[in-house]
């Protein structure tokens, strides 16, 4: 597989204005868009509230935007052809309006549960990419932080509608979509976070994982995921035990004692599994002699594939993430929502940039007479909606979108359960 920067040969940064262009105008999935962050009209001004933020030509950055209706924010993006949308908190008042609203009364009240996974908080145990570039093999991460997480905010909390969200470049979001979730005050947020989080510490700190006894039932759960990609990823495609420099790194995390021991058979034994054998065996006989503490190759494992979390992105309510469906500018490729029945093929190099889409568009297919006026003429209502669900579905971009009004659809239940319950109430009085 290509790296990140070979990867995206047909697209030209420079045409992004023109493609962004066609793009709002023909392939954004508005109306599911809508669907989703009004989460069906149940709680009044819902969407009207929400606080979108633009990223425009020349790294011109637009705060605070709202919009009243789906028309409204279809027709500004259309105008502005943003090359970046962000969606923040839904607010107390208009976010447009918080200007004119008495100082210390605009608040941002609920969103979205989200968290934000970037391959960049890898560098240290990742020797294939650094930076901004990803290969399939540094991939894998990405793979193991959403089994990890999912199965976490699933089991351990009860929430149901995850949305996962490829970046676009080097990473994933996780949008936390229940109404438990998107109340949750800063503090819940926080906790929450702190929960899932493993890997501490800075360039400076050597060992990021320190387990206690017992382990938890979740650090559990978390090294089955991990011991399922362990060996094919850390010992033979990074090769942490093969190369000297990584050898020390992980030795590093190690007792002293042992350290030394494994220095002398590592002379002997090359293999890098049979080397991981050996370490195993050690851990092994530390904690058959009771000593407590001595669970270093479980934190070895960890620090190399735990997900690393920007935890000040899960923890503030105001905090801009952003949005799925946006056109990364520097790669071309769309923001998509991921399956995770296929996650484990999931191949970010596969995922779509905007000038395939906008091709695929322009390729009239036998048999098809386009309106050459089409494009030109305002087409308001039902014909505009209709002729974008025909122009999404001749693009790679319909199986994407086929899978977000899936989620939708699961998403939906939940509001029907509440606007049954809201009607009984005003039935009782």
């Amino acid at each position: 597989m290509p790296s990140a920067s070979s990867s995206s040969s047909d697209y030209d940064p420079a045409s992004l204005p023109d493609l962004l262009l066609l793009y709002y105008r023909r392939l954004f999935p508005f109306s599911q868009y809508y669907r989703w962050l009004s989460y069906g009209g149940v709680q009044k001004n819902y969407f009207q509230n929400r606080e979108f933020s633009f990223t425009l030509k020349d790294d011109i950055y637009v705060r605070y935007q709202s919009f009243t209706t789906q028309n409204e924010l279809e027709k500004e993006i259309q105008k502005t052809n943003p090359y970046k949308i962000d969606i923040g908190a839904v607010y107390s008042h208009r976010p447009n309006q918080h200007n004119t609203v008495k100082s210390g009364t605009f608040q941002a009240l609920e969103k979205e549960l989200v968290f934000d996974i970037d391959m960049t908080d890898y560098d240290d145990v990742r020797s294939c990419c650094s930076a901004a570039d990803i290969c399939s093999k540094c991939w894998t991460l990405m793979t193991i932080a959403i089994q990890i997480l999912d199965r976490a905010l699933r089991d351990d909390f009860g929430f149901q509608y995850l949305l996962w969200v490829y970046s676009g470049r080097r990473g994933v979001h996780c949008w936390v979509c229940d109404e438990a979730a998107r109340t949750l005050s800063v503090s819940a947020r926080s906790a929450v976070a702190e929960y899932l989080s493993l890997v501490k510490g800075g360039e400076e700190t050597v060992k990021k994982v320190v387990l206690t006894e017992p382990i938890h039932p979740f650090i559990q759960e978390s090294l089955k995921v991990v011991e399922g990609y362990f060996s094919t990823y850390a010992l033979q495609q990074q090769d942490i035990l093969g190369r000297k420099e990584s050898v020390e790194q992980v030795l590093a995390l190690m007792p002293e004692d042992v350290r030394k021991e494994l220095q002398q058979e590592f002379k002997n034994e090359r293999n890098p599994v049979n080397r991981w054998q050996l370490i195993v065996e050690q851990a092994s006989r530390k904690q058959a002699a009771a000593k407590k503490g001595q669970h270093f190759e479980k934190e070895i494992m960890l620090q190399y594939c735990y997900p690393r979390l920007d935890v000040n992105v899960s923890k503030g309510v105001n905090h801009l993430l952003k949005s799925p469906f946006s056109v990364h500018p520097k790669t071309g490729r769309i923001s998509v929502p991921m399956d995770l029945t296929e996650l484990d093929t999931f191949d970010p190099f596969n995922v779509p940039t905007i000038s395939l889409i906008c091709n695929e568009l322009d390729r009239v297919k036998v048999g098809e007479k386009e309106d050459e006026n089409a494009e030109v003429k305002e087409i308001e209502g039902e014909a505009a909606e209709k002729r974008k669900i025909r122009d999404y579905k001749r693009t790679s971009l319909a199986k994407y979108i086929k899978y977000f009004d899936a989620f939708l659809d699961g998403v939906s239940q939940s509001w029907k359960g509440e606007l049954l319950r809201k009607s009984d109430l005003q039935k009782e009085f």
